[in-house]
């Protein structure tokens, strides 16, 4: 389990036949899980302040690695005790997103991000959502697409500084969403107004 608040940016060292190896300031241990660019891997190696991840080809396939070069985003995963912040983050990659738009507004930046037609259900105004791991806010969801608003430092401190029109993302939906929607998906008349009614009375 993750919350979606990066640990630091990574350096890849290396990238070849589904080992990924990165030099940070953290130092897991053999076993560990960790978030890499959203992706939960488990640490096969460690050597010389690098450590080794390994992707197995269902990941290969999920994922958009052609952002698995120069830096990564990590987040080790959480221990029991730790302070949550972010949201409930499971690192499973649901989809890749392509970033569709970008604009200026006021001091941030919207970022428009197309997806899947079969995951926009599981978006929702001011419902969570995480790209390469990391924790964000939905600001307005469009018919195949949302748009998020990113402060500076947010774009400072992530490859939010990388992205242009055009760049892919990995993408994982609100486990929340997920979950309510499949609870209630035979009933095809019931919206996310009356869902929001329904979790009202708890």
């Amino acid at each position: 389990m993750f919350t979606g608040l990066i640990r630091e940016m990574a350096k890849v060292s290396s990238f070849s036949n589904n080992i990924l190896t990165l030099k940070a300031n953290y130092t897991p241990k053999i076993g560990d899980s960790i978030a890499v660019n959203g992706a939960c891997l488990t640490v096969v190696k460690i050597s010389n302040g690098t450590f080794s991840v390994e992707l197995s080809p269902e990941s290969t396939s999920l994922l958009a690695l052609e952002n698995y070069k120069n830096e990564v985003h990590i987040e080790p995963a959480m221990q029991l005790g730790d302070r949550f912040e972010g949201h409930i983050v499971q690192g499973h990659i649901d989809c890749v997103g392509t970033i569709e738009k970008i604009e200026k507004n006021g001091n941030s930046t919207d970022f428009y991000i197309k997806v899947p037609k079969e995951f926009i259900k599981y978006m929702i105004n001011k419902g969570s959502v995480a790209i390469d791991g990391v924790s964000l806010t939905i600001n307005e969801v469009l018919k195949d697409s949302f748009r998020l608003t990113i402060i500076p430092h947010t774009i400072q401190n992530t490859l939010f500084k990388t992205y242009k029109v055009g760049s892919r993302v990995n993408i994982e939906t609100d486990l929340f969403a997920r979950y309510v929607y499949n609870m209630f998906k035979k009933d095809d008349s019931l919206s996310w107004g009356d869902v929001d009614r329904i979790m009202a009375h708890y």
